[in-house]
């Protein structure tokens, strides 16, 4: 049994509380693959939640999900689910670059300049 500290849940969060990774290098297109998840949120709402870290300020940085962020704004959406994870900057990066590697087609020039810009950590 995990504690209350572990604990991660499913949180529905508004999308103007959820800013973008800094320097995110995967890039949000506005593409028909786009349209395609705009008609599926649309159709059945968001199936896999973003990933965030809470922020001093309140809002919370978004990790893994942009897309189905951008996604759930063009559908009209005010919130999406999110786990919220009490984690550093070094493991949500590592959580970021891993989730848009698990994607099928992201573009190679977004992997390779994130991996060269990572080199300079």
């Amino acid at each position: 049994m995990e504690n209350n500290d572990t604990l991660e849940v499913i949180q529905r969060i508004p999308l103007d509380k959820l800013r973008p990774y800094p320097d995110h290098p995967f890039g949000v297109r506005d593409d028909d693959m786009m349209q395609q998840t705009v008609e599926s949120i649309k159709q059945f709402g968001v199936l896999v939640p973003g990933i965030a870290r809470p922020l001093p300020d309140g809002t919370f940085e978004l990790i893994a999900g942009h897309r189905r962020k951008q996604a759930s704004a063009f559908a009209g959406l005010d919130d999406m689910p999110i786990i919220v994870r009490n984690i550093d900057r070094n493991a949500a990066t590592i959580i970021m670059v891993d989730s848009n590697l698990q994607r099928e087609n992201i573009l190679p020039l977004w992997s390779g300049s994130f991996l060269l810009s990572a080199k300079y950590w």
